[in-house]
Order: structure tokens, then C-alpha cells, then sequence
């Protein structure tokens, strides 16, 4: 039993490599940095996630229609025998050569004038409204990850940011402890600083609670298992200016790339081509046929057949015109409320980047700066026993709460950009 045992050991690792070597090729394999940049997200997600590749591939199955859409019905052959027993001289016979007659018959029909132009250009526009879904699609994406990106920027620069604060803690304390050895200061002052310090291990724990669930949504964004790695953030960058969120230009920039709006313009458009096959239907259809008749073993005679279907259900054909006639309503109702839905959601969303920008520029120039001389100069009084230690731990919480505010207002400043860009269509 031992040798049986100590053979599959050894076999284990060929097994794996076996099966390894027989994965496919395509396998995705994610850089080891994902994570670190938007860039780098949006590159892996728009390569690989399976719902922008499924409506990429219906975008081209409906392109694929539309060269049958204005074809030519198939031809028909027909083969007819007729007096198959040679008016009772002999068996009943299937051989062309030697039955009374043969007559082979050759149809085409051909649509009424502009049916097929109109079927085509249908098709098209439906291809093009599949292709603008797809559009749709990948900027809805795109924006779920920028704004998930933007809570795991946050995340991570508030827990670095109060990792500091836990460091300017463990100072305070420091000092509370030496000016209370010293008989400068009461024990209460580094009992408070250690009830502090608690505090923020506990925001610190929720903060990389916080951090682990959001890498789990963004991994689901990108179709990969919740725990797969990333990469730290490596910086938040710079916010675009208020010029670039003008509401007049970023308006017409949505009427004009939006591909919500696109796809709903393509709709429109092939509501009208199928209105205008519809109302085709009122002409006839001709078919033309040639026939050639057999005679044993020689071509006798020849046909020239004409065909010509008449239009008289009249009132169906009214029915069909009219409901391609509501459809083009309905398509040109849907696609007026889609524009004024978007349009209030860029009013919505640059007020709100607008107020963001805001209060990260006042927190960033002024409120920032104060409250770092209020700390500095809170610590300077209470080491020369000039404030007491509740001055101190205000002027910590104060700047914590500015360096929070920063953080928090560039996080949802950044989620109103991603917003914006997906009326867009496009990076802002």
C-alpha cells in the first residue's frame, strides 16, 4: 500500500501540469498592478467583461442582416411530368426521355418598387441601433467602475489618512504622559488620549472592512471572483476644472454623442423604413418564369409565364400602415422622454460635481491650512502648559475631519464626473 502511495505523490505534480498545459490558451490573466489606475480597469473590463462581449456579438449578428434583408427572394425550379404511362401504351415511367412530356419551369419574383431598399435600410438601422446599445452598455460599465474606483480611492486615502492620525495620537499621548509624570498635568489627559486612540482603531478596522468590500464590487465589475487581488490605488489625481462643465455645451455634447439617444435615433429610423415596406404592400409583386418542354430526347417547346399577385386585402394592409405608423410615434415618444430624463439627470449631476468642487477647493486652500496651525499651535501650548489638553484633542479632530472632508469630497466629486461622462458618452 505505501508504494501505491508514494507513486501517486510523485505523479500529483505531472497531473497538474497536465492539466494545466490543457486549459485554453484565452484564459484571462489579469496584470499584476490591476487596480492601481482607472485606466488599467476600464482596459481590463472593456476586453473581457461577458456582457459587453455578448452585446458586441449581437451588434454583429444584426449587422449580419442586412444584406439579406434587401436579397431577392431565392428562385424557384419546378420539374412537371406529364403522361408518365404514354396514354396507356406502357407502365407508368419517371424518366424525363421517356414520358409524354417534360416541362422544367424557372421563377423569379421580384418585390414591388422599393420594398427591398426599404427592408434593407430597416435591417441598418436596427444594426446600428444594436451597435449604439452596445455603446450604452459599455458606458453604464465604465461608470459603475470609475465610481466604485472612486469609494476605493476613498477607502484607502482615509485609512492612511487616519493611520497618521493614530500617529499624532500616540504623540499626544507621549506628551500627556511626560507632563503628567512631570506633575503637569492631571492622569485624565492620557486616559483620554488612549479612549482616542481606541476610537480610531475601531474607524480603522471599519475602514478596511470597507476597503475589502469594495475590492469585492469592483471585482465583480470586472467579472473576476470577489477575492481576487488588487492593486492600492496609487494616487487620486487632479479634479477637472468648472470651465470644462459648462451646462450649455455639455448639453449639446449630449444631443450629439449620447448613445442612449443614438440607439433611440436609430429606432426611429427603422420604424420609418419598415413603414415605408409596409406601405410597399399596396403594389403588386411579379414573378416572370421561363419553361422549357421536353419531348424525349429534344427540347419541342418553349413557355414565357408571367405572375402578378393582386393587393385586394385592403383592410389589412391599412392595419399593418397603421400600427408602422404608431410604432414610428411610439419610437419618436421614447426617445423624447429619454432626452428630457437625460437632460435633468446633467442638470442633477453638475450642480452636484459643481458643489463638490467647491468644497474640496475651500477645504483644500483654507480650511486645511487652518486647521493645521490650530493643531501645531494647540500642541506648542498644551507642551508649554499654555492650553489645556481639550484644546488639543479638538484641534486633532478638527483637522482629521478637514483631511476626511478632502478625501470625501474628491470621492463624490469624482462619482458626479463619472455620471456626467455617461450622458456623455465620452470622458469629460
Amino acid at each position: 500500500m505505501k508504494p501505491l502511495v508514494r507513486f501517486l505523490a510523485a505523479c500529483a505534480p505531472l497531473a497538474c501540469s497536465v492539466a494545466l498545459a490543457q486549459l485554453p490558451a484565452s484564459m484571462p490573466t489579469a496584470p499584476p498592478d490591476l487596480g492601481a489606475t482607472l485606466d488599467g480597469l476600464l482596459t481590463y473590463a472593456a476586453a473581457r467583461h461577458p456582457e459587453l462581449r455578448s452585446m458586441r456579438l449581437e451588434a454583429d449578428a444584426a449587422a449580419q442582416r442586412v444584406l439579406p434583408a434587401g436579397a431577392l427572394p431565392d428562385p424557384m425550379f419546378q420539374i412537371e411530368l406529364r403522361d408518365i404511362d404514354n396514354g396507356g401504351a406502357s407502365s407508368p415511367n419517371l424518366l424525363p426521355g421517356r414520358v409524354g412530356a417534360t416541362r422544367y419551369q424557372l421563377r423569379q419574383t421580384f418585390p414591388s418598387w422599393g420594398k427591398r431598399d426599404a427592408k434593407r435600410d430597416a435591417a441598418q438601422a436596427s444594426a446600428d441601433e444594436a451597435a449604439h446599445r452596445t455603446d450604452a452598455t459599455w458606458t453604464e460599465l465604465s461608470m459603475r467602475i470609475k465610481s466604485t474606483f472612486a469609494r476605493y480611492q476613498q477607502a484607502t486615502a482615509s485609512l492612511g489618512q487616519n493611520r497618521e492620525v493614530l500617529a499624532l495620537i500616540d504623540r499626544i499621548e507621549s506628551v500627556a504622559q511626560v507632563r503628567y509624570a512631570g506633575g503637569l498635568a492631571p492622569q485624565q489627559d492620557a486616559i483620554r488620549a488612549q479612549v482616542e486612540r481606541t476610537t480610531m482603531r475601531t474607524d480603522i478596522a471599519m475602514l478596511e472592512a470597507d476597503i475589502s468590500s469594495t475590492r469585492a464590487r469592483l471585482n465583480g465589475l470586472l467579472a473576476r471572483t470577489s477575492d481576487a487581488p488588487l492593486a492600492e490605488p496609487l494616487g487620486e489625481g487632479v479634479l477637472p476644472s468648472l470651465a470644462k462643465v459648462d451646462l450649455a455645451s455639455l448639453r449639446e455634447r449630449v444631443l450629439a454623442r449620447n448613445p442612449q439617444l443614438k440607439a433611440e435615433d436609430a429606432r426611429i429610423r427603422a420604424a420609418e423604413k419598415n413603414k415605408d415596406s409596409v406601405f410597399a404592400n399596396r403594389y403588386p409583386e411579379f414573378t416572370f418564369g421561363l419553361s422549357p418542354i421536353q419531348m424525349r430526347n429534344r427540347i419541342a417547346e418553349w413557355e414565357l409565364m408571367f405572375e402578378v399577385n393582386i393587393p385586394l386585402q385592403q383592410g389589412a394592409r391599412r392595419a399593418d400602415e397603421r400600427e408602422a405608423l404608431s410604432m414610428i410615434a411610439a419610437a419618436q415618444a421614447r426617445r423624447e422622454a429619454q432626452l428630457n430624463d437625460l437632460l435633468a439627470q446633467l442638470g442633477e449631476n453638475i450642480a452636484a460635481f459643481e458643489a463638490a468642487h467647491r468644497v474640496e477647493t475651500l477645504t483644500r486652500t483654507s480650511l486645511l491650512p487652518q486647521a493645521e496651525v490650530t493643531l501645531q499651535a494647540a500642541l506648542a501650548g498644551y507642551e508649554s502648559g499654555k492650553v489645556d489638553f481639550t484644546t488639543v484633542l479638538e484641534a486633532q479632530r478638527q483637522i482629521r475631519q478637514a483631511r476626511l472632508t478632502l478625501i470625501r469630497t474628491r470621492a463624490e466629486a469624482r462619482m458626479k464626473q463619472a455620471e456626467i461622462e455617461r450622458l456623455l458618452g465620452e470622458a469629460l
